[in-house]
């Protein structure tokens, strides 16, 4: 899988996981809520500082999302 897919499916999830919308974790990180659409569907990629706005609105940390990134990434793999 694509890292940019996978990094937007884990956006995703995590928001999803904590039931807020896609305007509301625009808001609380700081950027648009139409980027953090384009992010859940690997059509931008954040840098590195939107990256960790949006790990700290969602109250985890960016070594776990990552993480996580990679797992997804690597079991779409195999």
């Amino acid at each position: 899988m694509d890292i940019g897919k996978a990094v937007g499916e884990e956006l995703r999830a995590s928001r999803e996981r904590r039931r807020i919308s896609q305007e509301q974790l625009g808001f609380d990180a700081g950027i648009h809520r139409t980027y953090v659409s384009l992010i859940e569907r690997g059509l931008k990629s954040p840098t590195l500082n939107v990256l960790f706005r949006l790990c700290r609105a969602l109250d985890m940390a960016p070594a776990d999302f990552i993480r996580n990134v990679e797992s997804r990434a690597s079991a779409k793999r195999e």
